[in-house]
């Protein structure tokens, strides 16, 4: 992909941006990347996006619609969509890229970590699910200036973990606690507490060079590949991935 448009020139579209010119130094292949911050009228016009092989949308979650509708009246048929808090505006966003024919991953988290940790996370539900001695619980910590709370992803890990425990009929029935407070890029805990032990599983980010990768590597899964128009989960990225690298025991 020559030309790639990021919407949102916040932390993570810089963090896009910079993985991007990395890659292109490495590899010296051409890359034209165009970063845009909020508009000044309220909306992008299709012509500000160039002429992009690839759209990514790292903006605000009531941006999302706006800016997928200026990604394919720009010609745009692959994108990525990082943003989180917009999960309402999903199937609005779905039918609007299968009647241009586009292709989008959406995910509240591109960490290849991510993916990984939440199936550890069902297989840890597995396990200790059917114990009455453990309790599960999660929490969630994210920099101060994150609004939606709790995160996309935490959200996930609450619905793999309640669609799988005997004891909970739904994610509301966990316990559920999120931290907004200094420049934390991001922890998740899962735990399982019993009276004479607890049991956890974390995941820090360290920077958005994690979520950066990801993007990247979902924007090769939509290139390598035709794929069927609407949107996709980033789990068969991972998948594809974990099968061309197998991770060592």
């Amino acid at each position: 992909m020559n030309h790639i448009t990021i919407l949102g020139d916040g932390g993570l579209g810089r963090a896009v941006e910079a993985a991007i010119r990395e890659r292109a130094h490495g590899t010296g292949a051409p890359a034209e990347v165009l970063v845009l911050g909020r508009p000044a009228y309220g909306r992008h016009r299709p012509a500000d996006l160039g002429d992009p092989d690839l759209v990514v949308e790292a903006s605000r979650p009531e941006a999302v619609v706006a800016n997928v509708e200026a990604a394919v009246e720009a010609g745009a048929h692959r994108l990525i969509v990082a943003t989180t808090g917009w999960a309402a505006d999903r199937p609005r966003v779905d039918a609007l890229l299968r009647t241009t024919g586009a292709a989008a991953v959406a995910a509240p988290n591109f960490s290849l970590g991510v993916v990984l940790f939440g199936r550890l996370v069902e297989a840890a539900v597995e396990l200790f699910g059917p114990l009455d001695a453990f309790d599960p619980y999660l929490l969630e910590w994210h920099r101060r200036a994150k609004r939606d709370r709790p995160s996309g992803t935490a959200i996930d890990l609450a619905r793999r973990i309640a669609d799988r425990h005997p004891r909970l009929r739904s994610a509301d029935d966990l316990e559920v606690a999120s931290v907004r407070a200094g420049s934390s890029p991001g922890m998740h805990l899962v735990g399982f507490d019993a009276a004479g032990e607890t049991v956890e599983l974390r995941l820090t980010a360290r920077d958005r060079s994690a979520y950066a990768a990801g993007i990247l590597a979902a924007a090769d899964w939509l290139e390598r590949s035709p794929r069927d128009p609407g949107l996709h989960t980033f789990d068969p990225v991972v998948d594809e991935l974990v099968a061309r690298h197998p991770i060592a025991a």
